[in-house]
């Protein structure tokens, strides 16, 4: 066995945990990271109050998953359980719109709308306000325990829990009618399963944004590893355009190289990209699976080049193609429209197209249809022939409904309903409630002398007598 062999044993299996300091940056990328902040934070905890008037017997909040009727209401659009396909369309989409966002322009997700980054910016912001920046919290951590660390810890800790506590709190408020359950969970008549969510999300929140932060977009998160298959060379990434950047030097080094007519990048190894960066990386090391590409790196250096009065972007969106290329000495080219974009942006196509055609044709009356089987048939003393089936109808509206059943596909074929009233001509007229369903026994019969098959299709139409909405369904007619 060789030394190097032998030494590879004692190598530890996991790489120690070393705690990220971020320093505060400002810049173009900064101010972006901010507004959507606000904005996504905005929306999460205000939308459960957001009110929807949708009549009488339906609940008037905006976005509401209502687990106890089965329901899903998100303004003008209720989804009902039969109807989960509208959400896999959704997470189809949202795959589709990540790949795509992806090709364009790297990690854009991570960077700027991941829950997770958005929630530990946030986090972040209160640790810089009560613990001071970068420096500060260094020098803290590193130091003995005194009152002045003492306070500012716990006053931290303490937001950090508010804020988590909230969270949890908001995410709650999607499933029940938000005024009403804040004031049962301030009066504590609220159901026991409410406070435990809360106090689940309120851990999780806190664990994740402010205890292990970029550990979770290290080790937990799967998408890292994914989007590595679905990039490109000709995707935008945040790239150290190391050549113009290399080699690097201090800025007075590079002066008097320059002077002597030898090589010299513009980067002057600051360790400024480094020490705004989230997750600790040094992007000048190349693509890495650390890299949430949130451009604070870019900020950052485009704030040293000023002003040390050398052009900015040595650290830019970029492809890794317009590096080769400036290395050959070729001008740089960007094709965001190519065989990949146009693909997902396709796919995207479709699939939402499909979505909003089956929404704006959508029943708001459904049916269907159960065959008795003992017996399938059963031939009458006049020689016709009788079918039973259970018929159960759907209404998905806020008021009662008068449902009329026909059948067709048989020569002299009726149909007659148990305990329902029927037309003037004799079709069995079916009383619905609002928001729910009923299922009726009915017969269909054949009369003699009409040619039947073993088995044969048939349709069962319902149609509203009032609003004219009409739907259809399918079964067979056994006969002897």
């Amino acid at each position: 066995m060789s030394a190097a062999d032998a030494g590879s044993d004692d190598l530890p299996f996991f790489a120690p945990s070393k705690k990220v300091y971020p320093q505060h940056v400002a810049g173009p990328f900064r101010r972006a990271k901010w507004l959507i902040l606000v904005a996504c934070l905005g929306i999460y905890y205000a939308l459960p109050f957001v009110r929807w008037e949708r009549g009488p017997n339906l609940p008037n909040q905006a976005v509401l998953a209502d687990i106890a009727h089965n329901r899903f209401y998100f303004f003008f659009i209720e989804i009902w359980p039969q109807e989960v396909y509208y959400f896999t369309g959704l997470l189809i989409l949202a795959a589709f719109m990540l790949f795509l966002m992806n090709s364009v322009a790297g990690r854009l997700w991570c960077g700027y709308l991941c829950p997770q980054t958005v929630w530990t910016d946030l986090f972040l912001a209160v640790e810089r306000f009560f613990e001071g920046d970068r420096r500060e919290r260094i020098r803290r951590d590193e130091g003995p325990w005194n009152v002045d660390k003492l306070w500012r810890k716990i006053l931290k800790h303490t937001s950090w829990l508010m804020i988590a506590w909230w969270t949890g709190g908001a995410w709650v408020l999607y499933f029940a009618d938000a005024p009403t359950l804040v004031r049962a969970l301030a009066s504590f008549t609220a159901p026991v399963a409410a406070y435990v969510w809360i106090a689940i999300l309120t851990f999780t929140t806190y664990a994740l944004a402010g205890i292990m932060r970029e550990q979770v977009c290290k080790y937990m998160c799967p998408w890292p590893r994914i989007q590595a298959a679905l990039t490109d060379d000709e995707a935008l990434n945040v790239t150290y355009r190391y050549d113009r950047g290399e080699p690097r030097t201090s800025f007075k080094q590079a002066l008097r190289l320059r002077a002597h007519g030898e090589p010299a990048g513009d980067c002057v190894d600051c360790q400024q990209c480094v020490a705004v960066c989230p997750t600790g990386i040094d992007i000048r090391d190349g693509s890495q699976l650390d890299c949430i590409q949130c451009g604070l790196c870019i900020d950052a250096c485009d704030s040293v080049m000023t002003k040390t009065g050398r052009s900015q972007g040595l650290i830019g969106y970029d492809t890794a193609d317009n590096v080769e290329r400036r290395l050959a000495g070729k001008t740089t080219l960007y094709r965001p429209i190519r065989a990949r974009t146009v693909i997902y942006a396709v796919l995207i196509a479709l699939v939402g197209s499909a979505m909003l055609y089956q929404l704006a044709t959508r029943r708001t009356v459904e049916i269907s249809v159960l065959h008795e089987r003992t017996p399938l048939f059963v031939k009458l003393s006049d020689g016709s022939v009788r079918n039973a089936f259970a018929i159960r109808i759907l209404n998905k509206r806020p008021d009662t409904r008068l449902i009329v059943l026909t059948v067709a596909g048989l020569s002299g074929i009726r149909l007659e309903a148990v305990g329902t009233d029927a037309t003037a001509d004799g079709r069995p007229i079916v009383t619905v409630d609002p928001d729910s369903s009923r299922e009726v026994r009915v017969f269909v019969t054949v009369p003699p002398g009409v040619p039947l098959r073993d088995t044969q299709l048939i349709s069962f139409i319902a149609s509203d007598l009032f609003v004219g909405e009409v739907v259809r369904t399918h079964d067979h007619f056994f006969a002897p």
